[in-house]
């Protein structure tokens, strides 16, 4: 092994202040990632359990509004209670007919577009729209 040259004394430290703050940035944005997933995957089991409510067969059939009370009680379990539209076409219809329960929710960033939009001039967006629907045939 050779001599450490005395002049590279303290180029780790740099090279961690260098690469700390993407790597930093990196994993966030998986974590932010990884809670988009998981939004939107409640957002489509919430549509799922109001139109499985609303396709079952029932006299008097369900209304649209009960079909929403199902789907925002399942949000409201989730956490998920602000900035959630919840669309319901073909309550009530004949069986063999389609009801279509959708859900559109504006998701708001936790950690990046705030941070990075100090360093970026605020070119980044702080909310994206999340839709997801779900149609059964009526029983």
């Amino acid at each position: 092994m050779g001599r450490k040259d005395p002049n590279q004394r303290g180029t780790a430290a740099v090279e961690f202040a260098l690469l700390a703050p993407i790597f930093i940035a990196v994993l966030f944005a998986i974590v932010e990632f990884g809670l988009i997933l998981y939004t939107k995957s409640m957002l489509a089991q919430a549509t799922r359990e109001g139109a499985r409510y609303g396709v079952v067969y029932c006299t008097p059939r369900r209304t649209t509004a009960e079909i929403q009370a199902v789907v925002q009680k399942y949000l409201n379990q989730c956490n998920l209670t602000s900035g959630a539209t919840v669309t319901v076409t073909g309550a009530g219809g004949a069986s063999g007919s389609v009801l279509d329960v959708g859900v559109t929710y504006s998701y708001r960033f936790f950690v990046l577009p705030a941070d990075m939009n100090r360093f970026l001039g605020g070119k980044l967006p702080t909310s994206i729209s999340l839709n997801t629907d779900t149609r059964m045939i009526m029983e």
